[in-house]
Formats: C-alpha cells, sequence, structure tokens
C-alpha cells in the first residue's frame, strides 16, 4: 500500500509527463550532486526544461500503461527524467554538451512525440543546426526558386519591351522615307 508521501510523488509525476511534450532518459550513475546540479542549469538555458532523479517504480505507476509498457526496458537501473517542452534538440544538445564538456551521461532512450527513440537517435537530435540555422535554411530554400522566376519573368518582359522599341524604331523610320518620296 502506497503511504501519502509515494501518492503525492506519483501525482506530481502524472503532472510533469502529461506537461512535457518529450521524455529523455538517463543512466546518472556516477554523477555528483553538484554535476547533477550543472546538468540542472545546462537544461534550464532553453526554459522549457527540467532534470529529476526518479524511482523507476513511482514512474510506471505514474506514466500511463501504454507509455509504461513501452518503458520497460529503459526504466532499469538508476534513472534521471529530463521532462521537456516542445523542442526535443535543445534537451539533446544540452545533454550533449554536459556530457563531452563535464563527465559522460549515458542516455538510455527518450520518447519524443509520442515515440520511443534509442540514443543513437538522440545523438543524432543533438547534432541538427539550431532551430533559427534550420529556419534561415528553409527561407533560403523557399526564395531561391521564387526569385528565379521573378528574375526570368522580368527578362521576358524587358525583352518584349525591347523588341517593341526596335519595331516602333524601324516604323518610325519607314515613315519619313515614305513621306519624303510623295
Amino acid at each position: 500500500m502506497p503511504t501519502a508521501k509515494k501518492e503525492a510523488t506519483i501525482d506530481e509525476l502524472r503532472e510533469k509527463i502529461a506537461s512535457a511534450k518529450n521524455l529523455f532518459f538517463t543512466n546518472y550513475q556516477g554523477l555528483t550532486v553538484g554535476e547533477i546540479s550543472k546538468l540542472r542549469n545546462e537544461l534550464r538555458k532553453d526554459g522549457s526544461s527540467t532534470y529529476g532523479v526518479v524511482k523507476n517504480t513511482l514512474f510506471r505507476r505514474a506514466a500511463s500503461k501504454e507509455l509504461a509498457a513501452q518503458l520497460d526496458a529503459v526504466l532499469a537501473g538508476p534513472t534521471g527524467v529530463v521532462f521537456a517542452g516542445d523542442d526535443p534538440v535543445a534537451p539533446a544538445k544540452a545533454l550533449k554538451t554536459f556530457s563531452d564538456a563535464t563527465k559522460k551521461v549515458d542516455v538510455k532512450a527518450a520518447y519524443i512525440d509520442g515515440k520511443l527513440v534509442d540514443a543513437a537517435q538522440v545523438q543524432a537530435l543533438a547534432a541538427l543546426p539550431p532551430k533559427q540555422e534550420l529556419l534561415a535554411r528553409l527561407v533560403g530554400s523557399l526564395k531561391s526558386p521564387l526569385y528565379g522566376l521573378v528574375m526570368v519573368l522580368s527578362g521576358n518582359q524587358s525583352g518584349l519591351v525591347r523588341v517593341l522599341n526596335a519595331i516602333r524604331e524601324q516604323k518610325s523610320a519607314d515613315r519619313p522615307a515614305t513621306a519624303q518620296e510623295s
């Protein structure tokens, strides 16, 4: 029978899971309290991610049945969870940055947009360029064909204007010659 404290923890976890769009599961074994605090600070930089150490059994109870069934293999051993917002790239980058700079953090898996992904996919996600750069590339890709189309269309118009001007000049040159003959 769960105690009142465990029930409160389960309710708190349910709220966090419901509000988080993405979850990252890590093995925090070997990290000191100071290093975990550094990791939390790194994750807070984007403003939507928090890190918490959870008991596996309490997390299973707090999660939906579908999520708990998918996470059976992941929820083994010491588990830390990153509760992330809409952007899954920022927490993946923060975990990679912390792992490169301070101490290796093993990412077990992640639950991104309703799908369970492995650690290799999280590493690939962390290798993506920042969101602003991706948006800039997209705008450039969209602009390039439109710019080419505008140039082609304006080239046809200027060519038409040149042809009409040449016809006008030719006709104006022909008129005075016919006027002088009469």
